[in-house]
């Protein structure tokens, strides 16, 4: 029999210099992954080997295999651009960083399991690898439905991992509150964004407004503006500077949820890691789609209405049929509209970022990694869906989540 799980000492985590990581962010909170996952795992093992090799190595497998570590970076440049250093902070980041990606394996693995995606990152989803190489079940059905109960327990032990880690961090007594109240709100807001999506899909909502909710509080404030308030707390930055790089947080957060939803309509899936459509074929209630039902809509154009009815939400759709709702999605100007507004969202966020005095090289950093989130260049307009030249664009007086 074995013995009441026990906590045992953790492992022990070189914490490198400020510069090192700065080089090389994913690859510092890679090692400190590898070693935090190692650990759990055998803690894991030790209660019943088959509970550690079938669910926490799967765990740990798909935090570590793949990802850009986006949230963590953002956190490292936020604390780097309040000048943020020393190897408490740095320990504090890469752990913090690190929590961060684990809460990402509890998202993405729950998500997979709710909409029924076959695919992640390339891979069959865990559900999906689950259900395939599960031995000892019968019949299809069973091992299906093993499968979408063995990811939902991964996708909890990912959460409650990331949970211990944030336990276990050591922080300076300033920022401890700060940092522990940033995380609780993630967690809640996080699920509160999932629930609105669900509900968009389950009543088939094609509100702009609605979609925007969904948007930032299930992508942007995680992805983005909380990593950014993590590392300005873990700095002990000011009023002035939190502020800023919340709400720079919030707008690029916005975009990023933006991009990745023209992404899954129109980027090439080798890129992507996903079959493009997904969210089509899900019936999500993207602000892509509500742009272009509320477009089709204002002009009359019951063609383009009828397309979009008879196509989203439907899991067998081919890819003639998404060839059509890609065409009404252009054609009614919904495809050029969000990638403006993804613009125009990513500007405002980089003067937010531009309006206190914070490092100047960590700034650039996190300039580049807006960029490459957002897939826009900043100070010029959104690119154009035929290929043309861009255009500049008139700013927003706000971050536009307003669903406008």
């Amino acid at each position: 029999m074995p013995g009441p799980y026990t906590e045992a000492p953790g492992p022990h985590l070189d914490v490198p210099d400020a510069r090192v990581v700065d080089a090389d962010v994913a690859g510092a909170v890679d090692r400190h992954l590898s070693a935090l996952t190692a650990h759990r795992v055998a803690q894991a093992a030790g209660l019943d080997q088959g509970f550690g090799a079938d669910l926490a190595e799967r765990v740990a497998r798909f935090t570590l295999d793949g990802g850009k570590r986006i949230r963590p970076r953002f956190l490292w440049w936020a604390l780097r651009a309040c000048e943020g250093g020393g190897a408490p902070r740095t320990a504090a980041a890469l752990g913090l960083g690190a929590a961060l990606e684990l809460v990402q394996t509890c998202a993405l693995v729950h998500d997979d399991v709710m909409d029924g995606a076959p695919v992640r990152r390339g891979r069959a989803a865990l559900h999906v690898d689950v259900a395939a190489g599960s031995t000892g079940i019968t019949g299809p059905r069973r091992a299906r439905d093993f499968g979408t109960a063995v990811a939902i327990l991964a996708g909890d032990l990912a959460l409650a991992w990331a949970d211990d880690v944030v336990a276990e961090t050591v922080l300076a007594p300033a920022a401890a509150g700060r940092v522990r109240g940033i995380w609780r709100a993630m967690r809640t807001e996080m699920v509160a964004g999932q629930y609105l999506d669900l509900r968009g899909q389950a009543s088939a909502s094609r509100s702009p407004a609605h979609a925007l909710r969904a948007a930032c509080l299930k992508s942007a404030l995680y992805t983005v503006e909380r990593p950014l308030r993590l590392g300005a707390a873990l700095a002990e930055a000011d009023e002035a500077a939190t502020r800023a790089l919340s709400s720079a947080g919030r707008c690029v957060g916005t975009a990023f949820q933006l991009r990745d939803d023209l992404d899954d309509l129109f980027a090439d899936p080798r890129r992507t890691g996903k079959p493009r459509g997904g969210d089509i074929r899900e019936g999500k209630p993207t602000y892509l789609l509500a742009v272009a039902q509320a477009r089709a809509g204002a002009a009359g154009d019951r063609a383009a209405l009828d397309v979009l009815e008879q196509s989203v939400g439907r899991a067998d759709l081919s890819d003639a049929d998404l060839d059509r709702v890609r065409d009404v999605v252009v054609a009614t100007g919904a495809r050029r509209a969000v990638e403006e507004k993804t613009a125009r969202l990513t500007a405002q966020g980089l003067r937010h970022l531009d309006s206190v005095a914070l490092e100047p090289r960590a700034v650039g950093r996190l300039r580049d990694l807006v960029g490459t989130v957002t897939g826009t260049r900043p100070g010029l307009g959104a690119p154009r869906a035929d290929g043309g030249p861009q255009r500049p664009l008139r700013l927003a007086g706000g971050c536009g989540v307003s669903g406008r």
